[in-house]
């Protein structure tokens, strides 16, 4: 595997190894930490590398076939980078400040598995190449943040997770939606090339568009598909640093600018 196509997992495997680590070492804080800290800053080398080689012409993908006639693609361009930039940045910050204010509280091993496929999941957004793999990691996504929301247990954290998975998962069902309807007129889309738009009528590429972009629009927290945000603050201060800044309202608004 030559450098090029390298990049785009190791990106993936940076968070995905402290999340194994973290639920296997449930009680070694200290040890689970200097693995969260350590990968954080593997990462954040990993993103300045990929930034030196694109901006020298280098281009960085890959790219695997998962079911027939679909591929799991990956690719670095300048709007993934930017994007895998800043949840690289704000990884670092928001672990170095969990690790300080879940200093002593319960689960601390269950929190930052999760804590850690989250950022797997919006990384996976950002270098994703085509519709399916954005789905993909847009739904993991969701299955990685709920349990976060609702990480105190209380009864008000419970009623933001369902308030939470109501909102997020109508999105994705419309999402889906959309991009079946899409898919099935123009083929597998490639953000790269675009999708192929001539076998639709004006209406059916607006209702697609619809589908599209109120799907995303969920996460992105867009009026009026916004009230899961605020309800989501009953969770940790980490928590909800990470929903406002990277891994689920930026990711919407991501996606949308992919969409478009």
């Amino acid at each position: 595997m030559s450098a090029t196509t390298l990049i785009p997992v190791l990106l993936l495997l940076a968070p995905f190894i402290p999340a194994l680590l973290s639920a296997a070492l449930p009680g070694r804080a200290r040890v689970r930490n200097a693995i969260n800290i350590s990968f954080a800053a593997l990462k954040l080398a990993l993103v300045g590398f990929a930034l030196a080689g694109v901006e020298a012409g280098a281009e960085y993908e890959w790219r695997i076939f998962f079911v027939p006639g679909l591929e799991l693609i990956l690719r670095l361009d300048a709007l993934a980078l930017l994007f895998v930039t800043l949840s690289a940045v704000l990884w670092m910050a928001t672990t170095l400040y969990a690790i300080a204010y879940l200093h002593g509280t319960a689960h601390q091993a269950r929190f930052f598995f999760f804590f850690n496929l989250c950022v797997v999941a919006a990384t996976g957004i950002a270098m994703s190449g085509s519709l399916i793999s954005f789905f993909l990691f847009y739904e993991l996504l969701t299955l990685a943040t709920w349990p976060l929301v609702v990480h105190t247990g209380s009864a008000k954290a419970m009623k933001a997770g369902r308030i939470y998975l109501a909102y997020t998962l109508a999105g994705s069902a419309a999402l889906l939606a959309g991009i079946v309807w899409l898919e099935s007129g123009s083929g597998p889309v490639e953000f790269a090339n675009g999708a192929a738009l001539s076998s639709f009528g004006t209406l059916s590429q607006s209702l697609i568009f619809i589908l599209l972009i109120g799907g995303l629009g969920a996460k992105a927290a867009l009026v009026p598909l916004h009230p899961w945000l605020p309800a989501a603050m009953a969770a940790p201060a980490p928590v909800s640093a990470l929903l406002h800044a990277v891994a689920v309202g930026k990711a919407g608004a991501f996606g949308i600018v992919r969409v478009i």
